[in-house]
């Protein structure tokens, strides 16, 4: 009997350095460690290959990856779902820091200056599309 059990739960959250690789693979699908080493190192500042793999392979470990071993290459890819996992962060997000508040999350990203006529346009039409349910 192992003593440490694998995560496998709906509620994983990922590390920062964990959801930049589930970013990549959720944007380019499947991919091998180089490609996302590469995508990384697009990001970042120097990130050594053997870090990238040690990392793909303890997340496919906690099940966040599933690996393609059938050629030589392998081929990972994210075992998890993005609207999930955002879901998941989001949500742990909200209760810590607005007690558990959607309205009062929404002031807050609304009454900032990044918040562009055209992103408060897209809001609106989502309002109206929600009311009309």
């Amino acid at each position: 009997m192992s003593l440490f059990k694998k995560d496998t739960s709906p509620e994983m959250v990922p590390t920062k350095t964990e959801m930049d690789v589930l970013q990549i693979l959720w944007q380019y699908g499947p991919s091998t460690v180089r490609f996302v080493h590469d995508k990384l190192n697009e990001q970042k500042e120097a990130v050594i290959y053997t870090s990238t793999l040690k990392l793909m392979q303890v997340m496919k470990e906690k099940g966040m990856l599933d690996r393609d071993e059938s050629s030589m290459k392998h081929v990972y890819s994210a075992a998890v779902e993005e609207k999930k996992v955002k879901g998941t962060l989001l949500s742990r997000f909200m209760d810590a820091m607005y007690n558990g508040s959607p309205s009062d999350l929404m002031v807050a990203l609304l009454g900032n200056d990044k918040t562009s006529p055209e992103e408060l346009k897209k809001i609106k039409e989502l309002l109206k599309t929600m009311d009309g349910k």
